[in-house]
């Protein structure tokens, strides 16, 4: 089940929903509601749309402090993780989003190509939350370094 309910899909290839103004044709993400966030229109209906699976990091860091909900630490003591934020580029956005489990900002440059993949987060008694993270596709690294 994903930790935050509309963001993103899960199944064989997971994507992000975001959504698109019926006037001036902007896409977003999160969706936007009741109005386009673009200044220059005055848009109020949307359609949902899928948004690219892969996209190159445009900047990265690694978060050093416990995040807020729906985050949950797995432990009393908090591991640093990396953050990307990726270029979609047929959207012309930018989505931040956690990397994968297994990299860190070691692993990571700037133009390297990465891919939206869900992991879990944690479980209840109820049900497995998930999340979406990117993940940098083999090789890539290098490429981007020598780019």
């Amino acid at each position: 089940m994903p930790a935050i309910e509309g963001w993103f899909t899960i199944d064989a290839e997971p994507a992000l929903l975001g959504n698109r103004c019926t006037t001036c044709r902007t896409v977003f993400f999160p969706k936007a509601s009741f109005f386009c966030r673009n200044p220059a229109c005055s848009g109020e209906q949307f359609e949902e749309t899928r948004l690219s699976r892969r996209g190159r990091i445009w900047s990265y860091t690694d978060a050093q402090y416990q995040p807020p909900p729906p985050y949950i630490a797995r432990g009393p003591e908090h591991t640093p993780f990396a953050l990307a934020a990726v270029e979609l580029a047929d959207e012309q956005m930018v989505v931040l989003g956690q990397v994968a489990e297994g990299y860190g900002v070691d692993d990571l440059a700037v133009g390297q190509q990465v891919e939206l993949v869900v992991e879990d987060l944690y479980s209840d008694d109820d049900h497995d939350y998930v999340v979406y993270k990117w993940k940098p596709l083999t090789g890539s690294r290098e490429e981007a370094i020598s780019s």
